[in-house]
């Protein structure tokens, strides 16, 4: 495992083959720009074509965390980036009446505050691990979301921050390696393709066949 990011299109070549992902030149050049500029890489292609699969292989390569955000039809912000644990902060609130606590702007500083916070993957995205590494971040078929969604995935690919109103802007001091998936089922505004290193993963050809079976089956005939 190395925190180094690959500095050739042939070490993006060996790192997924390590993994054991075949790719052919092309994928693997696509994934160097967006990782040497910093930029999310988005994945188009039939289901079961191996779009996810990169994302899990760049964590495991690069040791980085994993942060997997499954999209589907009415995902919300509440389920995606930050929600408030509601029981908590009630318990709590009782807890300051029956204590005699009258400091309405204290107890509200208190139940606003992050011990309340229930992190989801876009907000848990923006902070790096106990070494300073920001994460992968994995939106995984992102064409199953709502436009509604899209369009605020696009204000939070384009500053990697989140506003709460209850306590401020939450910034990633270093930015997620993104990893975009779509399997097509409807078309992705133009404006996040824009904001991506764009690639169309198709089904492999017989050689590249070959080369999978080779890696995945490596007692297998010649």
């Amino acid at each position: 495992m190395t925190e180094i990011l690959p500095t050739s299109v042939d070490a993006v070549v060996d790192m997924l083959r390590d993994g054991n992902y075949v790719a052919d030149r092309s994928l693997s050049t696509a994934l160097y720009l967006s990782l040497k500029l910093g930029r999310p890489l988005f994945l188009e292609g039939e289901a079961g074509v191996g779009k996810t699969e990169i994302g899990k292989v760049i964590s495991a390569s690069l040791g980085r965390r994993l942060i997997r955000l499954q999209c589907y039809e009415g995902l919300d912000v509440a389920s995606a980036v930050y929600e408030w644990n509601y029981s908590m902060q009630m318990i709590d609130i009782r807890i300051a009446e029956a204590s005699g606590q009258g400091d309405r702007k204290q107890i509200e500083d208190d139940i606003f505050s992050e011990k309340f916070l229930i992190k989801r993957p876009l907000l848990q995205a923006l902070e790096a691990d106990e070494s300073g590494q920001p994460p992968v971040l994995l939106i995984d078929e992102l064409d199953r979301t709502d436009e509604p969604f899209e369009a605020f995935l696009l204000e939070v690919l384009s500053d990697f921050q989140v506003t709460i109103p209850e306590i401020g802007t939450v910034s990633a001091k270093k930015p997620p390696i993104v990893i975009i998936t779509s399997n097509r089922t409807r078309e992705i505004h133009d404006a996040i393709k824009r904001r991506c290193f764009y690639f169309w993963v198709d089904y492999p050809d017989a050689k590249r066949e070959f080369e999978i079976l080779k890696v995945k089956v490596p007692d297998s005939p010649q």
